[in-house]
């Protein structure tokens, strides 16, 4: 029996590197959170290549935590861990199922195990993304059912380990505090990444892509004024980093689109066309110390 690994080899088979790519294309900076992900699929490839030469080998637990602001890219990576975890052969679909407390606890006796066992069947050989996941737990209310569902979780990562992934995710204070009220919990989660929010060159980087993305150009006045949009906007509520950048672009291309629908006499170019000016950014009520947008826990509001 051959004695040796080559780990080259392996990594090139699995297909690891493409997904690792994607997710550099996808999201600008975060490098933490990149640098962690790289070194989970260099832990799995180990622990396959110790498995090769019948070395003793525990199943890597991996269940994690994603903790963070509105529009850091906590959803978009957990589609990409999983597709990794897929091509490793850690799960059978690599598909992501999201859900929020609504979709695991009831209002009602009875109701909250039957709707948490679903969503756990529908993750299935995936990853089960649990959005805000410390709603489910409230302390101190006697009739409320969160914690059946965070019971019923923990039994089901406990005893299908190798059937799906959960990731728990939230703003990390939040998601602290509900660790240390569910100790069981805590210690099934073995992977904690951190988001952090983007700067403000990397936020001016992910409108450049998006505005890329969707066939637009900044003019040179619109460059300086979406700048300045950034500074202000981030001081105001409801911030949620990319989020809030597509958004505020979705709203200045409703303003460009008006400002030449008031030009209806006139030829329009293929310039007229793609350009954003600074007017269209300027008029945004941001510069007026407003937010736009519906309030909601649960949307952006740009």
């Amino acid at each position: 029996m051959d004695s040796s690994v080559d780990l080259a080899s392996a990594y090139a088979d699995s297909g690891v590197a493409d997904v690792l790519e994607q997710l550099d294309r996808e999201l600008i900076g975060l490098m933490p959170v990149k640098t962690r992900i790289r070194e989970i699929a260099a832990l799995l490839l180990v622990d396959q290549a110790r498995q090769q030469l019948q070395l003793p080998s525990t199943a890597p637990s991996l269940h994690m935590s994603f903790t963070g602001r509105p529009g850091t890219g906590k959803t978009t990576v957990a589609e990409r861990m999983s597709q990794i975890l897929h091509r490793l052969g850690y799960l059978r679909k690599g598909h992501v199922v999201t859900v929020t407390r609504d979709d695991l606890v009831g209002q009602y006796v009875g109701h909250t195990a039957p709707k948490t066992k679903e969503m756990i069947k529908r993750a299935q050989g995936g990853v089960l993304f649990i959005d805000e996941a410390y709603y489910l737990y409230k302390p101190g209310n006697e009739r409320d059912y969160g914690a059946e569902a965070i019971e019923i979780l923990l039994q089901e990562m406990e005893r299908q380990r190798k059937d799906f992934v959960v990731i728990f995710a939230g703003y990390g204070d939040r998601m602290e505090a509900f660790y240390r009220s569910n100790p069981g919990l805590s210690s099934r989660v073995a992977h904690h990444l951190e988001f952090p929010d983007y700067s403000n060159e990397e936020l001016m980087q992910i409108a450049a892509l998006l505005l890329e993305e969707q066939h637009y150009r900044f003019s040179g006045e619109a460059v300086q004024a979406f700048s300045e949009y950034i500074s202000r906007r981030r001081q105001l509520p409801f911030f949620a980093n990319a989020r809030s950048i597509r958004n505020a672009l979705d709203r200045a291309r409703l303003r460009q689109a008006n400002r030449l629908f008031d030009r209806m006499g006139d030829r329009l170019n293929r310039e007229d066309l793609i350009t954003l000016e600074a007017q269209d950014i300027r008029a945004s009520r941001v510069f007026q110390g407003e937010v736009e947008g519906h309030h909601s826990r649960h949307q952006d509001v740009g």
